[in-house]
């Protein structure tokens, strides 16, 4: 069975939970835009490393800059928030253990939406994680033309065709996108730039912040989930979050 994977232990900037709901909770209602902050280092290569963001020390700023995917009725009662690595094996075992039958049964009867957020574990691009930070990318890259989901599931499929290249996977990784119908032009173009490393970057930042130290983290109603890969524990966790007995 696939062991959570953990981050190298760095200093962690505490934020409350119950703070970075109520905050989400107002973005996601007025639909507020990104607040203006700066990204530095930009080039004309892939990005396939973190790259430094300014203007994010205040926690609005932050949520705002941060950029989950989601699923499901905004107003659902219950939201399920992953926090997830696409070289992850243990994450691998959740999107196709858990992630399936949570879309098909919890988000679908419109009690929970659920969102997914990047949290790259290895930023440097080096070691066994180097490739994280461009596959986050590409999903990203795929939401650009709707098709985040279905390219999300291919390349965790996939994981172990792509996740020991020895260069940056980008053909790999075009060769995905057409297979679930992306413009592969379009794609490439995207993840042959910097576009999303912001994104990216500042989705670890707000990982950090929460006190993420490792992939998957699962939250039910802002509780981390200990049993992240038991469907069945998740259900019930949704079922407590609901008041049924």
């Amino acid at each position: 069975m696939a062991q959570m994977q953990r981050k190298p232990q760095t200093k962690q900037s505490g934020s409350g939970l119950r703070a970075f709901y109520i905050a989400l909770g107002v973005i996601a209602l007025a639909g507020v835009g990104w607040i203006g902050y700066s990204l530095t280092n930009r080039g004309g290569a892939a990005a396939i490393s973190a790259r430094p963001l300014t203007g994010l020390d205040d926690p609005k700023a932050l949520l705002d800059a941060a950029k989950g995917i989601a699923v499901g009725e905004a107003n659902a009662p219950v939201q399920v928030l992953v926090f997830s690595d696409f070289t992850c094996p243990a994450c691998r075992q959740f999107n196709q253990g858990v992630e399936p039958q949570l879309k098909a049964e919890l988000v679908a009867s419109g009690k929970v939406h659920y969102t997914y957020y990047d949290y790259v574990l290895d930023l440097e691009a080096r070691g066994a994680h180097r490739y994280g930070f461009i596959a986050a990318r590409a999903a990203r890259c795929a939401n650009d033309q709707g098709k985040f989901w279905e390219l999300h599931d291919v390349i965790f499929a996939q994981q172990q065709e792509w996740s020991f290249e020895g260069s940056p996977p980008i053909q790999r990784f075009v060769d995905y996108a057409t297979s679930v119908g992306l413009d592969p032009v379009t794609f490439r173009t995207c993840l042959s730039s910097e576009q999303h490393a912001d994104v990216v970057t500042a989705n670890r930042m707000l990982g950090d912040n929460l006190g993420v130290n490792g992939t998957p983290t699962v939250y039910v109603a802002g509780r981390v989930m200990p049993q992240w890969n038991s469907y069945e524990a998740l259900k019930t966790a949704v079922e407590s979050a609901l008041g049924v007995r």
